[in-house]
């Protein structure tokens, strides 16, 4: 993922405004707390794959970095990061514990460029891959339990089945695709200091590259405006549910389970 390398109560004022902006909706609406206590699952399968798999491509190109740091695992408490996990539950976009790595250690078979691009891109691909694998696992819910997807749009889905607990079951497994795709993309911007920013550097001419790490102070500064002003939703949000709503409909065709 990502690591923050500037004075972390600035994090926490943010994750404070995030809170208190969110916390009244969550305690006047049973749908929403229902909501938010699904979307737990998803957040700790989200970010725990996604530093995995950072951790997984650094290995298998010759860093054992992430081996040596216990990184190489599937166990949420090696991966999470509390902040970025709560983030994530809140505004929809977080991060994990930084997976490190040294990119002397990667093998020759490739320019340490390109090693340091896949291990960044490795994340977010990881991401995609669940939203699809989760995606397909709806379709196979809903067919085992004769139940539909009514979708129109993004906003307006509805669960059709006849049992409360199948409801809520397809809701988690939705959630999870909702996380897993809006993760990925979030870290697809390529501002640092996000995966983007460390895919976008390592093909960008040498000249470029010095320009960037000259700058990486102001554009670190425009990333934290982004995210903290209404602009991140605006970018992403659209983003995110057109992607949402495109592999549901896709998958859930395929499966006849869409009216």
């Amino acid at each position: 993922m990502f690591s923050f390398g500037y004075d972390k109560r600035i994090l926490y004022v943010i994750l404070a405004i995030f809170i208190i902006m969110n916390i009244g909706s969550y305690l006047t609406s049973q749908d929403k707390l229902l909501s938010l206590v699904l979307t737990l699952p998803a957040v700790l399968i989200a970010i725990t794959f996604h530093e995995f798999a950072h951790a997984f491509a650094a290995d298998k190109l010759g860093d054992d970095t992430p081996r040596r740091q216990g990184r190489l695992n599937l166990n949420p408490l090696s991966h999470l990061d509390p902040v970025g996990s709560i983030m994530l539950v809140f505004a929809g976009f977080g991060w994990g514990k930084p997976v490190e790595i040294n990119p002397r250690n990667f093998n020759r078979n490739r320019s340490m460029s390109a090693s340091e691009a896949i291990v960044s891109f490795a994340g977010p691909l990881m991401n995609f891959v669940l939203a699809i694998v989760f995606s397909i696992i709806v379709g196979i819910t809903l067919v085992a339990t004769n139940s539909y997807i009514s979708m129109t749009s993004y906003y307006t889905m509805q669960i059709v089945t006849a049992n409360q607990v199948t409801a809520v079951i397809i809701q988690m497994l939705m959630i999870c695709v909702s996380v897993n795709l809006g993760l990925g993309i979030f870290n697809l911007i390529p501002l640092p200091p996000l995966d983007g920013s460390k895919i976008l550097r390592n093909f960008l001419p040498y000249n470029a590259k010095e320009w960037m790490d000259r700058n990486y102070q102001i554009l670190y500064i425009i990333f934290i405006v982004i995210w903290i002003t209404p602009i991140a939703g605006m970018i992403i949000s659209p983003i995110i549910s057109g992607a949402y709503e495109g592999i549901l409909k896709l998958i859930l065709s395929l499966f006849g389970r869409i009216i």
